[in-house]
């Protein structure tokens, strides 16, 4: 039997994931050392192997399957846009995918001004404003705090993940629309589900029933 490659966002997700993994009798002890050096880890009685990677880079993992499934957030899977299959919302780390700016962005929004988008996802944003509400902008790529853009004027408006709203309230800005909900999500390489069909399924399945129970 081939080792299932399992690839993980690193962090919060990383160890949530274990979490509903171990209550299915699915470990890996090595991972829990807090010291390690080690990028990956095996169980070899099940013939697993976990990797943890940046979050943005699992869905290309699992494109070119050097990992048969990964665990990333919706808003990584559509930002990036690979040749994989989505098959299980983990139902964990929910928030959403969001438009904010100040009030009076709203405005240009509801009349399909040309505006400046500012956003860590530009995909994300330029699928929303050019194939869903047909309006044309810039779109202004970031990678620090995108809240800043609309407060110093580079920007009318962002495209952001929305958790609570706290930091947008902070800072004068308000959701103004909604792109879509977020939440950690299962992914698998089209070969590897026909090649595992079985495995990967009874793991699927398994999974449902944890989130069922939760």
């Amino acid at each position: 039997m081939r080792y299932l490659t399992i690839a993980l966002a690193k962090g919060r997700l990383a160890r949530k994931t274990m979490e509903m993994l171990e209550s299915l009798g699915i470990t890996c002890e090595e991972m829990k050392d807090k010291d390690t050096r080690k990028l990956i880890f095996t169980n070899e009685e099940l013939k697993l192997k976990f990797f943890l990677s940046k979050a943005g880079d699992v869905p290309t993992y699992v494109e070119y399957g050097v990992a048969d499934i990964g665990v990333v957030g919706k808003d990584t899977i559509l930002e990036e846009n690979r040749n994989i299959l989505e098959v299980l919302d983990l139902n964990m780390g929910k928030c959403r995918m969001c438009v904010c700016g100040p009030s009076s962005a709203e405005e240009l929004l509801k009349h399909h001004e040309y505006i400046r988008v500012a956003s860590k996802y530009p995909n994300i944003a330029k699928n929303y404003f050019y194939n869903k509400k047909h309006q044309t902008v810039e779109i202004i790529k970031l990678n620090g705090s995108v809240e800043l853009a609309p407060i110093v004027g580079l920007s009318e408006v962002i495209v952001d993940i929305v958790e609570t709203g706290s930091t947008l309230r902070e800072n004068g800005l308000d959701v103004l629309e909604e792109i879509v909900p977020l939440s950690a999500r299962m992914v698998v390489n089209p070969v590897s589900m026909k090649m595992e069909n079985e495995r990967i399924m009874k793991l699927i399945n398994d999974l449902k029933g944890v989130i069922k129970g939760n």
